[in-house]
């Protein structure tokens, strides 16, 4: 009798083997038949192009396609309790190449390159284990988002202290100075 255990359990495993097999080559036919038919109505489907959708900044204002460039280095900054007036508000910036309406586009685009090391992000936010002294630097607040070197970028600014101070500091003239705190 144990001769006839061993025979089912081959049996099974034989069972077992052929079933995966068996199943992974229907479904490679039905990827090889589901292939072809893209391959014979692709060039079809590729004959007349596709019009590409008007995209929209963060503020809903409509940017045109074409005018987008290629790096994808996009941020939308907004300010808000400055000191300025001027400075307060929502603004783009577009950098390779530079564009946007950020006012100091081009000085910002380069300061945000000096600032961006590989591995490091120009926009983390204070260490929780950071000794920090305690200067409060203004009511000025900012908050970017965007795509910056190839990462999402959604940073919150602040002048709280001594490290939110430096912090935003090293990001100008991305954010702007601030008339009536500023400490440099």
């Amino acid at each position: 009798m144990p001769h006839l255990r061993t025979s089912r359990r081959t049996s099974r495993r034989t069972f077992r083997r052929t079933s995966r097999f068996g199943a992974a080559a229907t479904t490679a036919a039905a990827v090889v038949s589901a292939a072809s038919a893209l391959a014979t109505a692709a060039p079809a489907a590729s004959a007349s192009p596709i019009p590409l959708p008007e995209r929209r900044a963060a503020a809903g204002r409509a940017v045109p396609t074409g005018d987008l460039p290629m790096s994808g280095d996009h941020l939308t900054v907004t300010v808000a309790h400055s000191g300025d007036p001027k400075r307060d508000g929502t603004r783009d910036l577009y950098c390779h190449p530079t564009g946007g309406d950020h006012p100091e586009a081009k000085a910002a685009c380069d300061g945000l390159d000096e600032v961006t090391t590989w591995g490091k992000d120009p926009f983390a936010p204070t260490s929780p284990n950071s000794q920090c002294t305690m200067i409060y630097g203004g009511p000025a607040t900012a908050h970017v988002v965007g795509r910056w070197a190839g990462r999402e970028v959604d940073a919150r600014f602040d002048r709280s202290d001594g490290c939110e101070i430096h912090r935003w500091e090293r990001v100008q003239p991305l954010l702007p100075r601030t008339t009536l705190w500023s400490s440099s």
